[in-house]
């Protein structure tokens, strides 16, 4: 059995490791979706210098600033189409004056590279995606007209639903594999360096938490074994994560309960425990908190969605009746 110990024994000396290393960002894409699209504002949470196994198609629409990729320092400005390659470091940085609050600063798309590979496998069309692909483990920023005709796609994405999102997708890649020759960000000798990233101290602790969710995790046990104080270590989470310890483990713990909902398997009660909830009234709580209802509506909602489409491929098999 893998103890808390065990899995930072191997992050001992990462308390020597400088602070400009990047952070593990968890994408969480989900179950029945091929891709994450959304949009954030500035300041936000993830606005840091991290890294993730997922690809990453960034678009600015608001404020200016400087964006880091890989090696690579540039200015950016509404417009700013960058596609990030698999592990690549990178942020933008907004300049805002007096620290004002922006309430939509990007719209970001992430997917994972095997998604692609699967689409090409089915689809020919898709490997021309490929070189961009290829290309994009040192950035790739578009021209700016690229960037203007990306928006309003990415933008129609954020809602929609079904095929009409692979729909969308198809026409973005299209889009950047007809646009003029993209440029590449980070140098040649630029290499990014998981391996190396994941040994930093916050790095193991969001692992282990993913690793772990169901079982009880006490940030007290967290702290002293990355070596900091309880005080120290709450601020330094917050500081990485955005939130608090216990309510960026909560996120995930619902998260992970809605797709358990949607496999209509298991009761909610079985649910709430596998989640790593310890009792069911304050799974409620935290769930009616994220997601403004509770699971048992919540997954009433899925079924009614579910019956819905079964519904409308009855009727497209069913005979038409002539007059």
């Amino acid at each position: 059995m893998t103890t808390y110990r065990d899995t930072f024994a191997r992050g001992d000396d990462t308390r020597r490791t400088k602070t400009t290393e990047p952070d593990l960002e968890l994408v969480a894409v989900p179950r029945d979706e091929s891709f994450k699209v959304w949009s954030h504002g500035y300041p936000y949470r993830t606005v840091r210098w991290h890294f993730h196994p997922e690809f990453e198609i960034h678009l600015i629409t608001a404020t200016t600033g400087k964006y880091f990729v890989g090696d690579h320092i540039g200015n950016f400005a509404p417009g700013n189409l960058v596609m990030v390659g698999s592990n690549l470091p990178h942020n933008w940085v907004s300049s805002v004056p007096g620290g004002q609050p922006v309430a939509e600063r990007c719209l970001v798309l992430q997917f994972d590279g095997g998604f692609v590979t699967r689409a090409s496998e089915a689809f020919p069309e898709f490997r021309r995606m490929e070189s961009l692909l290829d290309a994009s483990r040192w950035g790739l920023l578009f021209p700016q007209e690229t960037g203007a005709a990306a928006e309003p796609i990415m933008r129609e994405m954020l809602g929609a639903q079904g095929m009409r999102r692979i729909a969308l997708l198809a026409a973005l890649f299209e889009l950047l594999v007809q646009s003029d020759e993209p440029l590449k960000l980070a140098s040649a000798a630029y290499r990014a360096d998981p391996d190396r990233y994941g040994e930093t101290r916050i790095n193991h602790v969001l692992a282990f938490i993913g690793k772990n969710l169901s079982q009880e995790l006490r940030e007290t046990e967290l702290a002293e074994l990355a070596g900091q104080s309880a005080s120290a270590f709450s601020r330094y989470f917050r500081r990485h994560t955005g939130v608090p310890f216990i309510q960026y483990v909560n996120r995930l713990r619902i998260n992970l309960a809605c797709q358990l909902l949607m496999a209509d398997e298991l009761s909610v009660t079985d649910i709430c425990y596998q989640v790593g909830f310890n009792n069911l009234s304050n799974f409620n709580r935290q769930f009616l908190l994220l997601k403004q209802m509770s699971p048992t509506r919540w997954r009433a909602f899925q079924r009614l969605n579910a019956a819905s489409a079964d519904d409308s491929i009855e009727a497209a098999l069913e005979p038409e009746v002539s007059g």
